[in-house]
Protein backbone atom coordinates (compact mmCIF):
# COMPACT_ATOMS: atom_id res chain seq x y z
CA UNK A 1 0.00 0.00 0.00
CA UNK A 2 1.34 3.40 -0.98
CA UNK A 3 1.24 6.14 1.73
CA UNK A 4 0.60 9.65 0.47
CA UNK A 5 3.18 12.40 1.12
CA UNK A 6 0.61 14.32 3.21
CA UNK A 7 0.19 11.36 5.56
CA UNK A 8 3.96 10.96 5.84
CA UNK A 9 4.27 14.62 6.86
CA UNK A 10 1.55 14.17 9.52
CA UNK A 11 3.29 11.06 10.87
CA UNK A 12 6.59 12.94 11.06
CA UNK A 13 4.98 15.78 13.04
CA UNK A 14 3.38 13.35 15.51
CA UNK A 15 6.67 11.46 15.94
CA UNK A 16 8.54 14.68 16.70
CA UNK A 17 6.03 16.11 19.19
CA UNK A 18 6.89 16.88 22.82
CA UNK A 19 5.98 14.67 25.76
CA UNK A 20 3.43 16.70 27.73
CA UNK A 21 1.50 15.89 30.93
CA UNK A 22 -1.22 18.12 32.33
CA UNK A 23 -0.51 18.69 36.05
CA UNK A 24 -3.37 21.01 37.00
CA UNK A 25 -6.28 22.99 35.58
CA UNK A 26 -8.75 25.49 37.03
CA UNK A 27 -10.62 28.57 35.81
CA UNK A 28 -7.41 30.62 35.69
CA UNK A 29 -4.64 28.34 34.40
CA UNK A 30 -3.67 25.01 32.90
CA UNK A 31 -0.16 23.80 33.81
CA UNK A 32 1.87 21.17 31.96
CA UNK A 33 5.08 19.21 32.56
CA UNK A 34 6.87 19.02 29.20
CA UNK A 35 9.95 17.33 27.74
CA UNK A 36 11.39 18.01 24.30
CA UNK A 37 13.97 15.54 23.01
CA UNK A 38 16.66 16.76 20.58
CA UNK A 39 15.03 17.80 17.33
CA UNK A 40 11.48 17.57 18.70
CA UNK A 41 8.99 20.41 18.41
CA UNK A 42 6.00 21.79 20.29
CA UNK A 43 3.37 24.15 18.86
CA UNK A 44 2.86 27.56 20.46
CA UNK A 45 -0.76 28.44 21.20
CA UNK A 46 -2.35 31.09 19.06
CA UNK A 47 -5.18 31.59 21.57
CA UNK A 48 -3.64 31.56 25.07
CA UNK A 49 -0.65 33.46 26.48
CA UNK A 50 1.70 31.40 28.63
CA UNK A 51 4.76 31.35 30.88
CA UNK A 52 7.44 28.69 30.43
CA UNK A 53 9.90 27.85 33.23
CA UNK A 54 13.02 25.85 32.30
CA UNK A 55 14.64 23.25 34.54
CA UNK A 56 18.04 23.16 32.79
CA UNK A 57 20.25 24.78 30.15
CA UNK A 58 18.83 24.46 26.66
CA UNK A 59 19.24 25.68 23.11
CA UNK A 60 15.94 26.37 21.35
CA UNK A 61 14.73 27.50 17.96
CA UNK A 62 11.47 29.47 18.01
CA UNK A 63 9.46 30.32 14.91
CA UNK A 64 6.45 32.62 15.32
CA UNK A 65 3.77 32.33 12.68
CA UNK A 66 4.93 34.24 9.62
CA UNK A 67 8.33 34.95 11.22
CA UNK A 68 11.90 33.74 10.87
CA UNK A 69 13.56 31.14 13.15
CA UNK A 70 15.20 32.63 16.24
CA UNK A 71 17.87 30.87 18.31
CA UNK A 72 17.32 31.19 22.06
CA UNK A 73 19.53 29.97 24.93
CA UNK A 74 17.88 29.40 28.32
CA UNK A 75 19.15 28.37 31.74
CA UNK A 76 17.59 26.83 34.87
CA UNK A 77 14.99 29.10 36.44
CA UNK A 78 14.42 31.22 33.33
CA UNK A 79 10.76 32.22 33.12
CA UNK A 80 9.61 33.35 29.68
CA UNK A 81 6.26 34.97 28.86
CA UNK A 82 4.85 34.26 25.41
CA UNK A 83 1.81 36.09 24.00
CA UNK A 84 -1.00 34.26 22.23
CA UNK A 85 0.80 33.90 18.91
CA UNK A 86 0.87 30.68 16.90
CA UNK A 87 4.25 29.17 16.11
CA UNK A 88 6.62 26.34 16.95
CA UNK A 89 9.43 25.81 19.47
CA UNK A 90 12.12 23.23 18.67
CA UNK A 91 14.84 21.66 20.82
CA UNK A 92 17.95 22.66 18.86
CA UNK A 93 20.37 21.13 21.38
CA UNK A 94 21.75 17.63 21.95
CA UNK A 95 20.01 16.89 25.28
CA UNK A 96 16.40 16.64 26.46
CA UNK A 97 14.78 19.91 27.52
CA UNK A 98 12.52 19.73 30.60
CA UNK A 99 10.19 22.65 31.31
CA UNK A 100 6.89 23.67 32.86
CA UNK A 101 4.34 25.60 30.82
CA UNK A 102 1.48 27.57 32.37
CA UNK A 103 -1.32 28.68 30.03
CA UNK A 104 -3.55 31.57 31.14
CA UNK A 105 -7.23 30.80 30.56
CA UNK A 106 -8.66 34.12 31.75
CA UNK A 107 -8.68 37.56 30.15
CA UNK A 108 -6.16 39.07 32.58
CA UNK A 109 -6.57 42.28 34.56
CA UNK A 110 -5.48 45.91 34.73
CA UNK A 111 -4.29 45.91 38.36
CA UNK A 112 -0.54 46.21 39.03
CA UNK A 113 0.70 44.31 42.12
CA UNK A 114 4.42 45.04 42.03
CA UNK A 115 6.12 43.66 45.15
CA UNK A 116 3.11 44.29 47.41
CA UNK A 117 2.87 41.60 50.06
CA UNK A 118 6.00 39.74 48.98
CA UNK A 119 8.93 38.84 51.21
CA UNK A 120 11.93 41.16 50.67
CA UNK A 121 14.11 38.16 49.71
CA UNK A 122 11.89 37.38 46.70
CA UNK A 123 12.96 38.58 43.26
CA UNK A 124 10.21 39.94 41.02
CA UNK A 125 10.97 38.61 37.53
CA UNK A 126 8.19 40.37 35.62
CA UNK A 127 4.56 41.43 35.72
CA UNK A 128 2.05 42.05 32.95
CA UNK A 129 -1.77 42.06 32.56
CA UNK A 130 -1.86 38.24 32.86
CA UNK A 131 0.52 37.40 35.69
CA UNK A 132 3.06 38.31 38.35
CA UNK A 133 6.10 36.01 38.34
CA UNK A 134 8.76 35.90 41.06
CA UNK A 135 11.72 33.84 42.26
CA UNK A 136 11.65 32.33 45.79
CA UNK A 137 14.75 30.96 47.51
CA UNK A 138 14.92 29.79 51.14
CA UNK A 139 18.29 28.36 52.23
CA UNK A 140 18.28 25.14 54.24
CA UNK A 141 17.62 25.65 57.96
CA UNK A 142 16.29 29.21 57.61
CA UNK A 143 12.95 30.97 57.52
CA UNK A 144 11.65 34.07 55.80
CA UNK A 145 9.68 37.05 57.15
CA UNK A 146 5.89 36.96 57.22
CA UNK A 147 4.45 37.78 53.81
CA UNK A 148 1.35 37.27 51.63
CA UNK A 149 0.91 35.29 48.42
CA UNK A 150 -1.95 35.33 45.95
CA UNK A 151 -3.26 32.11 44.37
CA UNK A 152 -0.42 30.75 42.28
CA UNK A 153 1.30 27.98 40.38
CA UNK A 154 4.62 26.97 41.93
CA UNK A 155 7.35 25.38 39.81
CA UNK A 156 10.00 23.77 42.02
CA UNK A 157 13.59 23.73 40.76
CA UNK A 158 15.07 22.57 44.07
CA UNK A 159 12.85 20.80 46.59
CA UNK A 160 12.95 21.05 50.37
CA UNK A 161 11.15 20.00 53.54
CA UNK A 162 9.00 22.99 54.48
CA UNK A 163 6.65 24.25 57.14
CA UNK A 164 4.36 27.28 57.01
CA UNK A 165 3.85 29.23 60.23
CA UNK A 166 0.40 30.82 60.08
CA UNK A 167 -0.67 34.08 61.83
CA UNK A 168 -3.12 32.13 64.05
CA UNK A 169 -0.31 29.91 65.37
CA UNK A 170 -0.96 26.87 63.19
CA UNK A 171 1.99 25.00 61.63
CA UNK A 172 1.26 23.57 58.19
CA UNK A 173 3.66 21.20 56.34
CA UNK A 174 4.22 22.21 52.72
CA UNK A 175 7.10 20.13 51.36
CA UNK A 176 7.94 20.45 47.64
CA UNK A 177 9.81 17.98 45.44
CA UNK A 178 12.27 18.99 42.71
CA UNK A 179 10.36 19.14 39.42
CA UNK A 180 6.96 19.49 41.11
CA UNK A 181 4.32 21.76 39.55
CA UNK A 182 1.52 22.58 41.99
CA UNK A 183 -1.33 24.99 42.75
CA UNK A 184 -1.17 26.92 46.02
CA UNK A 185 -3.92 29.10 47.48
CA UNK A 186 -3.17 32.64 48.57
CA UNK A 187 -2.24 33.01 52.23
CA UNK A 188 -0.23 34.99 54.76
CA UNK A 189 2.52 32.97 56.43
CA UNK A 190 6.18 32.51 57.33
CA UNK A 191 7.98 29.90 55.23
CA UNK A 192 10.44 27.71 57.13
CA UNK A 193 12.93 25.37 55.45
CA UNK A 194 13.40 22.43 57.81
CA UNK A 195 15.53 20.29 55.51
CA UNK A 196 19.12 20.03 54.34
CA UNK A 197 18.48 21.34 50.82
CA UNK A 198 17.89 24.92 49.65
CA UNK A 199 14.44 25.70 48.28
CA UNK A 200 14.17 27.27 44.83
CA UNK A 201 10.75 27.97 43.37
CA UNK A 202 9.32 30.11 40.57
CA UNK A 203 5.84 31.40 41.53
CA UNK A 204 3.33 32.35 38.82
CA UNK A 205 0.27 34.28 40.01
CA UNK A 206 -2.51 34.62 37.41
CA UNK A 207 -4.63 37.75 37.26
Amino acid sequence: MRISPAILVCLAIVASAAVQTEKLRNEKVAAFDCTLRPGETQPLSGTQPSVTVYFQDASLEIVAQGGKPQKVAVKPGDAVFRPAQAGVVKNAGSSDVHFARVDFLGSGGSETWGTTGLSPNYKLLFENPYTRVYDIRIPAGTKEPQHTHKNRVVVCLSGAQLRHLMPDGREVPSTLQTGEIAWRLGATHIGQNLGATDLWVIAIEPK
